[in-house]
């Protein structure tokens, strides 16, 4: 017999098996010897009042045998000499689009325009120490996407695009921990994913896929309103009438190159904003209601902050506890920030995007000209900002949090985890009032929730602008764009995906589109 309960534990009674096994047998109303297993289903903490909670969710079996093996089984075959289907990317969407096209028989073909992630390496190197950009190795391009080295973090909303548990047993298949089973907010870490990455390849390989570096496509044949054929870099073509286009939310060129060949497009709403950095003991202190240094049972703290200001959402994105801030540009003359952590989290900062909704509809007038283009053309303009901000090379704009929503210039700088360094900006008055007064407000109000928050400690370090894709590639009911036959927009370049599961969520669907009639 198995019985799934909920149990509640003090932070005393963290980590002891024991109370696990005798808090079930009491609940039950059994004999503690009765139980023949105890397995962790899922766990989260309430630190929300100063005795800290944690929530298990778990599954009693009783005279029962644990099971040794996942009821997920993956059973990829040889698909060497299958039906291609041509993937362009090859970040989350790109990489489950392959393995779901090895399980139903086809053989994926990975176009990547950047390098894998050993190679990768060097160019983010690069981009630290020399700042200097390649603009097809960084880190949104190359082997494993933006997502390789971007944290991690597995937490979805996308619970009703598919099955979210499959994709979590197959990471762990592949190598991920398999505590991200478990955790209600999971997370494997900007040191671990790049092993589960290469893995992932491998099976691709073994079972007779291709995937091909360093190959950058720059064209499409199209006829009659169908794919015939994708052009490459190098001069090459590959014939081809089935293409999955996960190219990701920076992809920019393609974008102007569907543009430009007259191929539907659509401007998509989207956020942009700063990121926030914090001494990380600030944020323990406020979450665990501790001075000095955590419980050592206790993971970084994190935090989710939402207000309301005229109208659009001011909010926090991608928190990274125990994390570092890393420059996201995909070319020369722009400054991105993003974040990320390793996997115990255990960097002396946190920091988190704070971001203002666009209304693409609303509130990008000025950039009309650029059609379904113009939340890029937006993007851009701030990026460049940032650039000429910063000092005209990968070193950030930065402020003082008390100083940005007081609008005073800041006459130094906390020290920071952006290894490219930092410049003291008038933030305040560079970022346009669409974005820079709302955020000042929102900051405000999130002092009000989280005493302690508001800080002279805190930097604010700009631009955080890559969120989502500005642009949607539009597809019907079978995933397939209305206009061109064979074309599969996909993931988060396309505008349906939000983070690592719902892209690769979303590559297994349009795998299974693709496969149709082929």
């Amino acid at each position: 017999m198995v019985k799934e309960i909920q149990l509640r534990i003090t932070l005393k009674e963290e980590d002891r098996d024991d109370i696990l096994i005798l808090k079930s047998a009491i609940k039950l109303d059994i004999k503690k010897e009765a139980i023949t297993g105890v397995k962790i289903l899922r766990k989260s903490i309430d630190a929300r009042k100063p005795k800290i909670i944690f929530n298990y969710k778990i599954a009693v079996y009783i005279q029962e045998p644990l099971p040794e093996k996942s009821e997920y089984h993956f059973k990829y075959k040889d698909v060497s000499k299958a039906k291609p289907i041509h993937i362009i990317g090859f970040g989350p969407a790109g990489m489950y689009a392959a393995l779901r096209c090895i399980e139903l028989g086809f053989k994926p073909i990975v176009l990547e325009r950047g390098k894998n992630v050993q190679d990768r390496r060097r160019d983010l190197k690069a981009i630290n120490r020399d700042h200097v950009v390649n603009p097809d190795s960084n880190y949104c391009f190359g082997e494993g996407g933006a997502g390789t080295y971007s944290d991690g973090k597995l937490y979805t909303r996308s619970l009703k695009r598919g099955d979210v548990r499959r994709i979590f047993e197959n990471l762990v298949y592949h190598g991920a921990t398999d505590q991200i089973l478990v955790d209600a907010h999971p997370h494997i870490g900007t040191n671990k994913l790049p092993k589960v990455v290469q893995n992932i390849r491998e099976t691709i390989l073994k079972y007779g896929g291709e995937v091909h570096f360093d190959t950058k496509v720059i064209d499409f044949s199209i006829k009659n309103n169908k794919i015939q054929a994708l052009h490459l870099h190098n001069g090459n073509e590959m014939a081809s009438n089935r293409v999955i286009l996960a190219t990701g939310h920076s992809a920019r060129d393609i974008f102007y190159l569907l543009h430009n060949k007259n191929i539907k497009l659509e401007a998509k709403s989207f956020a942009m904003g700063v990121r926030v950095e914090h001494p990380q003991h600030i944020i323990d202190g406020i979450q665990y209601h501790c001075s000095g240094e955590r419980d050592s049972k206790l993971p970084a703290a994190s935090y989710g902050l939402v207000h309301q200001v005229n109208k659009r959402g001011v909010y926090s994105f991608c928190m990274c506890p125990g994390g570092f801030i890393v420059p996201a540009a995909t070319a020369n003359g722009e400054v991105v920030v993003n974040g990320m952590s390793p996997s115990k989290r255990n960097n002396l900062y946190a920091n988190s995007g704070i971001v203002v909704e666009i209304n693409a509809d609303q509130d990008l007038k000025k950039y009309e000209k650029f059609g379904p283009l113009k939340g890029l053309e937006y993007q851009k303009s701030l990026e460049n900002l940032a650039f000429t901000a910063g000092g005209r090379s990968q070193v950030a704009p930065a402020q003082r949090l008390t100083d940005f929503v007081e609008g005073n210039l800041s006459n130094n700088l906390n020290d920071s985890s952006y290894q490219p360094g930092l410049k003291s900006a008038p933030m305040h008055s560079l970022l346009p009032k669409l974005i820079g007064s709302r955020l000042r407000k929102g900051f405000e109000a999130f002092g009000q929730k989280m005493k302690g928050y508001y800080t002279q400690e805190a930097n604010i370090i700009g631009v955080e602008s890559r969120t989502s894709s500005p642009v949607n590639i539009p597809r019907n009911e079978k995933l397939e764009h209305p206009q061109i036959e064979g074309l599969f927009p996909c993931g988060e370049g396309g505008g349906y995906a939000g983070g690592i599961i719902s892209a690769a969520m979303d590559g297994e669907r349009c795998a299974e589109f693709a496969s149709v009639g082929l």
